[in-house]
Parts: C-alpha cells; structure tokens; sequence
C-alpha cells in the first residue's frame, strides 16, 4: 500500500504538470491518475506497469487535437480523443499483433527506453531548478540547461537538491529503502512549508477539486477527425510501454505478455476516457516510482489509483502544498534509476557488434530528437534492416559427403559439379532476397549428366519469389549439361508453392521430394531416386554408397 500512496502522491503534480505543458486542463492531467489506473492494472500482464499519462502521450495528443483543428479545452473533444486511442489498442490486442514489437531488436529497445529516460528528467528540469531550457530537441535543452547554471532559481534547485539528499540518506538505510521517495517528499515539502521558502507549488499549476472524476460524455462528431491521430497517440502509448516489461520484469518471474497489455491499455482508455481522463498508456517512469518505493504486485497500481482518488477528496489542499522542485528532484532521482538500469544492456549492445550499436545510437537520438511517433518508425525500420542483413550474412550453402561411417560430413561446396555424380548442398537460409547474390557465388557450376539434391530443411513457408526464380534458373543450367536438379525435405506448404508457381513442373517428375517424419529421410530417397536416373545415362558410372543403410544424422553446421 505505501508504494501505491507514493506513486498515488506523484499523481498529483506531475500528471497535472504533463497536461498543462501540453495546453490541457491541469485537472484532466490529475484525474488520468484514478480510473486509468486502477483498470490498467487489474488488466496488465505486466503486473508492475502503472497506466497514467505521460508527457509524450500529453504532447502527441495535442498535436493531434491541433492538426484536427479541435479545442483542447473541450471536454468531449478530449473524452473521443481517449475512446477512440483505447478503441485502437483494443484492436491492436485482440488481433494480437503485440507480436509485432517483438521484432523490435534489443539494440532498438534499449536506444528507445534510454532516450525515454532521457525525455522524462529533461521534462522536470524546469520544476527542479526553475530554468526551463531551450532547444530543439532533447540533448539541446540538456546541454542549454547545463550552459545557464547562472540561470538556475536558488531556492528551487536547493530544495531539489534537499530532496535527492534526504532521498539518498533514506535510500541507503535498507529498512527505509522501499519507501525513500515517500520519505523525501513528505520531509522536505514539510520544510518548505516551516521555513517558508519561495518555491512553485503545486497549487500554482490549478487548485485541485476536492471530488471525484465525474462522467464525461464524448463528442462523437469529432471521431472522423481523431481516428489516425489516434493510431499515432496508441502507437506512442503502446512502444512507450513495451520498454517497460524489459526494464520492470514480473517479480513472480511469469512472463510478460504484449497482447494482455495492448488490451489493458486499451480497457483504461476507454474506461477513463468517460471520467475526465485524457489518452494514457503504460508510464515508465510512475512505474519507476511504484518499484522504487517497493511496488511486488499489480495491487500497487490499483492502489494508486485508489490513493490518489482519497487524497483527492480528503486531502485536496493538503496536496497542493507539495513543492514543485520537490517532484522534479524526485524524478531526477527516478530517472537515473532507469538510466542506471540500462547500462548492462548499453554495455551489453556495444559488445555484441557495430550493427547493433549503431542500431541503438540512432535509435536514441531519434528518441530525443524527432517526433516519438517517427522514433518509433525508425526504430522498427532499423530492426527490420537489422534482420535482413544477419540473415543475409548467415546463408549459406553446405556440401553433405558421405563420412565412410554411415554418417554425413559438412565441406563448402565444389567449384563445379562432377560429371556423372550427385552432389548433395545443404540450405541454410530462409530464401530472404538479399540472401541470393551470396547463394548464386557458392553455386557449383554445372556439368554433364550431374544431379544436384538440395536439402530444403529449414526454408520457411513462403520463401521470396526471387528464390523460387533462382532455382528455376539454375534448373534450366542443369537441364542445358544434361543434368537435373531435385530439392529434398520440401515441407507441404512450400511443396504447394513450387506447385503453384510452377517450379515443380519445371523440375520434372521426382524433382519435388516431400519432407518426411525422419530427418534424412527424403534425403536417402532423393539419393536412390538420382541412382535409378543415373543409371539410364549412357557411360554414367555408379555413384559411391555409405557403407551402411542410410546417412546418419549430419553435424550441425
């Protein structure tokens, strides 16, 4: 309960910040804090995960209303806005298209969530030193913020560093720990308040209605205007929130799933959208928060929700005492957690190789820099572009020879078939495009009266229609010296394809060897068929056998 009263508490200044940096009404901002919440996190399966809005969603949503030419002052805009993004993550859920981020690489991932670090302690520089910098992006505003330390309010940036002291002192004692952040806030907001000192409050930013959210009906004139804004803000929402399962894994060790998050986000917008909720998705850092003050089930979400929603009605004037470099303090404090979190993973990407750390630095100033919604683009292009060239790199020809001992061993490929024999090449792609030029310079050249058998194993169902070309092609080579070519192991839906494109035609009666329930099987039928057309060859000599029945189970290449 005391890591929902924490995160119920962050509720209040930042969720009111967020709106009102993005021209919202501040009590909107607040009130994203209850319903979202509490149905996010009875629905997540990311159990830790807190449902609330961010300053990401809070400025994507306004650009959206503005490019639609809709007040964001308007209520009912504001309710469809939310509907319809819940409305689109539902969708998303159900379809089960959260296996879509799973091709995001780790290096795009972990150049994503940094950059989100980033975005959240660059949001409360302001609130911590009361500078707000300047820049056109991310590092600009950081590096503009770091040049006009002369700039910096005094008393703000003493009680911003008050608070990450105490915060630190609690932190350190092991019993205190999980509640540190609490500790912080109440101290030094209470010191505040005893020494008087000028700081922005909380109630600077709107007073705070000491009520409960009450229902809001949407305009439903403006859904043709909000639907692909509302794609945007989801997608902003929801790759927001992918970075959170890496970084807060389940402490029950059950595995996440991206689908039942889809859908709880998707619930909580809805659900909240009716009660003066603006578009949420699942926060990094409020999550960051709720772990940082010991936050183990998904009842720390609920509760602060639940907090949130008492604080609101009973402690209202209360909580706009809290000071504002308070919150930012705080939130530094937050925000070098995840950053702090992450350097294994940076490490990690460097070390693996200079595709996946260039992936990652392009990801993380695209992240600080563009538009999150084309962050995220660019991410999933980079992951993508990642895919195809290891794929490309990793395809390969093999030679299958006979060892002598009934088993099978690998060797590259001959320059050249021999004349009168069959060679076995074994496959090892998946039929990707880009795969070809590296296939075509590893392909023996033909030779009179040769039988060429590719082993087709691990070809996926649909392979690229330059492939299917490829080896009509080199069929047609075949055919021209008098030999042939027979592609063994062909699983039943790519059997169904050579059928369809014709390929199967092309290759001739026997060409096509479907894959069986034994490994090498087709393989040994492909070799004794290739025997019986060798030995109708005029002057074709008798191919050399294994010593025993059939191959053996090849070495892995």
């Amino acid at each position: 309960m005391s890591s929902g009263l924490v995160t119920g508490l962050f509720s209040i200044p930042e969720g009111m910040a967020y709106a009102a940096i993005a021209g919202f009404d501040p009590v909107a901002g607040l009130f994203s804090g209850v319903v979202p919440a509490v149905v996010g996190s009875l629905a997540a399966r990311t159990v830790l995960m807190v449902t609330t809005l961010t300053s990401a969603i809070a400025l994507t949503a306004q650009s959206v209303l503005t490019d639609a030419g809709l007040d964001a002052a308007d209520a009912g805009n504001v309710a469809m806005l939310a509907l319809t993004t819940g409305a689109v993550m539902l969708v998303l859920g159900v379809l089960r298209l959260g296996v879509v981020l799973t091709f995001v690489s780790n290096a795009v991932m972990t150049g994503f969530s940094v950059g989100i670090a980033l975005q959240i302690v660059t949001g409360v520089l302001k609130d911590a030193t009361g500078y707000r910098p300047h820049g056109h992006n991310k590092l600009a505003q950081l590096a503009d913020w770091l040049a006009h330390i002369g700039s910096w309010q005094l008393a703000a940036t003493l009680t911003a560093i008050a608070t990450v002291a105490v915060w630190a002192l609690a932190h350190a004692a092991r019993r205190l720990r999980t509640v540190a952040l609490l500790i912080a806030m109440v101290v030094v907001s209470v010191a505040v308040a005893v020494l008087g000192t000028d700081v922005e409050l909380v109630g600077g930013i709107a007073d705070i209605p000491s009520a409960l959210p009450h229902f809001t009906a949407p305009d439903w004139s403006a859904l043709p205007h909000l639907i692909g804004g509302a794609v945007s803000i989801a997608l902003v929402a929801l790759a927001q929130a992918a970075g959170i399962s890496p970084s807060v894994p389940n402490p029950d060790g059950s595995k996440p799933d991206t689908d039942r998050d889809f859908t709880a986000q998707g619930l909580a917008n809805v659900a909240g959208g009716l009660f003066q909720s603006l578009p949420v998705g699942g926060s990094l850092s409020r999550t960051g928060v709720a772990v940082s003050a010991g936050a183990r089930t998904r009842w720390a979400g609920i509760f602060s929700g639940l907090w949130l929603a008492a604080i609101v009605l009973a402690l209202a004037p209360l909580a706009e005492h809290i000071p504002m470099p308070v919150i930012g303090g705080l939130i530094l404090v937050v925000g070098a957690e995840l950053v702090a979190g992450k350097v294994s993973d940076v490490r990690l990407v460097l070390r693996t190789s200079p595709l996946s750390a260039a992936a990652m630095i392009l990801t993380f100033l695209a992240t600080t820099q563009l538009p999150l919604q084309q962050a995220i683009v660019l991410g999933a292009v980079l992951s993508l572009l990642m895919y195809c060239a290891q794929a490309a790199r990793r395809s390969r020809l093999l030679a299958l020879e006979p060892a002598g001992d009934g088993r099978w061993r690998t060797a590259a490929p001959p320059a050249r078939l021999a004349s009168g024999r069959v060679t076995v090449l074994d496959y090892d792609g998946v039929s990707l495009f880009a795969e070809l030029p590296r296939i075509e310079r590893h392909w023996p050249a033909p030779a009179p009266d040769a039988v060429l058998i590719l082993v087709l194993r691990a070809v996926p169902d649909v392979p690229s229609s330059a492939m299917i070309k490829l080896l009509r092609r080199k069929a047609d080579e075949l055919h021209r010296a008098g030999g042939r070519l027979v592609l063994a192991g062909v699983q039943p839906p790519l059997a169904k394809i050579a059928a369809d494109t014709g390929l199967a035609e092309h290759l001739g009666p026997g060409g096509i060897v479907p894959a069986t329930g034994v490994l090498f099987g087709p393989l040994e039928s492909a070799l004794r068929d290739a025997d019986s057309w060798l030995a109708t060859r005029p002057g074709t000599p008798p191919r050399p056998r294994p010593d025993t029945d059939g191959p053996g189970p090849a070495p892995p290449p």
